[in-house]
């Protein structure tokens, strides 16, 4: 098992002009790794991640978007997988970080976590790039060639809390920051 934050900022030293949508932890751990304008930050919409990173790749296919998700989110939304299979984004690589719970929603676990493959969901959904890491050099060592793949690209990535950072949920519900991040990616 990886700490969250360090593959986040392995993730980092490889992102450039990418789109990000990360949730939950994950949205304040890259606010605070990568600040940038152009994440999109996913908190709020439960299990909507995907959905959100697949209609960003459609309607910005000149972009590439990365979408940083939990187990317990994705599991609210599985259909996506198909969906995002059927439509086939080449600009599209969705991470899931993989914790076996809803931690977002005081760390309960994930119904099943100890039979349930992330990774065989994706497959069996027809995507056809997909990666599981569970070893923080193995991830580092791969993570480039990985991002360079035609998407749409699924990465199980599986971690256990790193270090504490702050939750200021009125950042993440910022209007200012939604504003800013519309104003970028008009722009960019």
């Amino acid at each position: 098992m990886m700490p969250r934050d360090e593959c986040l900022k392995i993730l980092a030293r490889h992102h450039t002009d990418q789109i990000v949508i990360p949730v939950y932890q994950a949205a304040f751990e890259w606010r605070t790794i990568k600040p940038q304008a152009l994440t999109y930050l996913g908190v709020g919409a439960m299990g909507q991640a995907s959905s959100h990173g697949l209609g960003m790749a459609l309607g910005r296919p000149d972009k590439r978007v990365i979408v940083i998700d939990g187990d317990g989110s994705l599991l609210m939304n599985l259909g996506s997988l198909v969906t995002i299979a059927e439509a086939n984004p080449p600009n599209l690589v969705h991470f899931v970080c993989q914790n076996n719970t809803y931690e977002a929603n005081g760390g309960h676990p994930i119904p099943g976590a100890s039979r349930i493959s992330f990774a065989g969901f994706a497959r069996a959904a027809g995507i056809e790039s997909v990666h599981e890491f569970d070893d923080l050099a193995d991830f580092e060592r791969r993570i480039g060639s990985v991002l360079q793949q035609r998407g749409p690209v699924f990465v199980v990535l599986k971690v256990v809390a790193g270090a504490h950072y702050p939750q200021d949920w009125s950042v993440v519900h910022s209007d200012t920051l939604r504003e800013e991040f519309r104003a970028v990616l008009a722009r960019a």
